[in-house]
């Protein structure tokens, strides 16, 4: 694959390991099999070719040119999120707010399964076209609201934008023992907290702050109703 203004295949993989030394590791990302799948996964491949030469800034990404667009989340917020989620080889992971397919890349090479659930027609068609480029065959998008899983349940559920508050309809998709990651928006601060499902029930815990934009608006998540 070919970048953008002059950026050629190992100018992006240079780039992807300064993002994982200066952006990952000092923000204390050091789960081995995560940095692995990062460096595996080219960021630039999943962002507006206009923006593939910025993609491995420490910022949020447009995913579309868009007045107003969806987001991916920043390097190191993401990072830390999938951390905390502490994945494991064999699970079953929920990406929700699949977006153009890139948590979704990354956590397949870190998960058995992973199902990206995207309520955006145009966005989970281009999500299944950037993974399939990539030859990863473990990751399955689904276009739709929260209904479309509504019979699955799984060990990991990361959640690709901020929420105002947790639903408990989320939280009964988790397995026993499964963990849910997710940033909350708390008084206008986005918090990121780890839920995990428990014989007593789910246990939350506040983590560290991250910056996440809410929802995408109305009309592009028509079906996703919690």
């Amino acid at each position: 694959m070919n970048g953008s203004r002059g950026l050629d295949v190992s100018d992006f993989e240079n780039v992807r390991r300064a993002m994982v030394d200066s952006q990952l590791r000092t923000s204390g990302v050091f789960d081995l099999r995560l940095l692995s799948a990062v460096l595996r996964v080219p960021r630039e491949h999943f962002v507006p070719q206009s923006r593939q030469a910025v993609a491995y800034i420490d910022a949020l990404q447009p995913l579309s040119e868009d007045a107003a667009p969806r987001f991916m989340a920043s390097p190191a917020n993401f990072a830390r999120l999938v951390q905390l989620a502490d994945v494991q080889p064999g699970e079953a992971v929920l990406d929700i707010g699949a977006g153009t397919g890139y948590a979704s890349a990354v956590l397949s090479h870190m998960a058995g399964s992973v199902v990206g659930l995207e309520p955006d027609e145009a966005l989970a068609a281009l999500a299944r076209k950037n993974l399939a480029a990539l030859g990863i065959g473990n990751v399955t998008i689904v276009q739709g609201g929260q209904e479309a899983v509504a019979k699955s349940r799984f060990d990991v559920i990361y959640v690709g934008w901020a929420l105002p508050e947790m639903p408990q309809s989320l939280l009964d998709l988790l397995k026993p023992g499964g963990r849910l990651v997710a940033v909350l928006d708390v008084g206008g601060v986005g918090i990121a907290h780890l839920y995990v499902s428990g014989a007593a029930g789910v246990t939350a815990r506040a983590e560290f702050n991250a910056t996440l934009p809410q929802r995408p608006a109305v009309k592009s998540i028509q079906e996703f109703v919690f």
